[in-house]
């Protein structure tokens, strides 16, 4: 029986002194900023979600890994 890879991923968040805000994956090395909290998160998913529908073309992850799960700790 084959189940699923369920990708259980965590965005970790912080701000810089100039009030931008910082999305970190640190599971796959994404890091983005955003004006907002929001836009950053937003972006950490979108660069996170590009990142492993790579990884499933190149054959380094099964294509059921496609559908990650986003936990944010701040």
């Amino acid at each position: 029986m084959c189940y699923p890879i369920l990708m259980d991923l965590v965005i970790e968040l912080g701000r810089e002194t100039d009030g931008r805000w910082i999305a970190d994956v640190p599971s796959l090395n994404v890091l983005l900023y955003g004006a907002t909290q929001e836009e950053a998160i937003q972006k950490a998913e979108d660069a996170a979600r590009l990142l492993i529908a790579d990884k499933i073309a190149r054959g380094e992850l099964p294509s059921d890994a496609a559908n990650p799960k986003f936990a944010v700790a701040a």
